[in-house]
């Protein structure tokens, strides 16, 4: 592995772990990113110096996230892995996986939450704050799907107008209480 292969591996490992995400299943993963060719968990093993089954515990982790894709060659048994196409393909892939794991389950917990009558003073605060944080995940979750439609070049031109839309929306909040000022009561 040459030296700057060495250091994103490394880096995507360290990486991995802060955002909850095993430092080996990180590492084989940037691995296979940067790889030419798809891998077999063998060569991915002596590459980073790890066990069989680790690898193989990534691999299926990987696959799970529908991060990989797996290939296999005539006359050989192994199985050899790659990442998705493009890196618009593995945002996709990895939001989704975040979606379903952290978004729907919060979304269903707030939901029943807020089905709930309150008994105190207290539990109504605690649900007008739920009912807050519902609406925004909501909004949010909707967003995604909108954005999964989105081709990418689409979503790239849509993420380069970042402060754009903001001074955009300036305008129209300015165009709006000027409107307001202007009628009659």
């Amino acid at each position: 592995m040459s030296p700057t292969i060495e250091a994103f591996v490394a880096h995507f490992g360290e990486m991995g772990s802060r955002w909850g995400i095993n430092r080996t299943v990180s590492q084989v993963y940037a691995l296979l990113f940067v790889s030419a060719e798809p891998m077999n968990a063998d060569d991915i093993g002596a590459i980073l110096g790890v066990s069989r089954s680790n690898v193989s515990m990534s691999l299926k982790e990987l696959e799970g996230w529908q991060l990989v894709t797996l290939s296999r060659r005539p006359g050989d048994r192994r199985e050899y892995y790659a990442t998705l196409g493009s890196v618009w393909d593995i945002f996709r892939a990895v939001a989704a996986e975040r979606r379903r794991r952290e978004v729907e389950p919060t979304l269903s917990m707030l939901r029943q939450s807020l089905l709930t009558e309150p008994e105190s003073a207290e539990d109504a605060h605690a649900l007008k704050r739920m009912r807050e944080m519902y609406e925004l995940a909501k909004t949010a979750n909707n967003w995604f799907d909108d954005l999964q439609r989105l081709s990418p070049e689409s979503m790239k031109q849509l993420m380069k107008m970042g402060s754009k839309v903001q001074k955009l929306l300036e305008v129209k909040d300015r165009t709006t209480k000027a409107i307001r000022r202007r009628r009659p009561a």
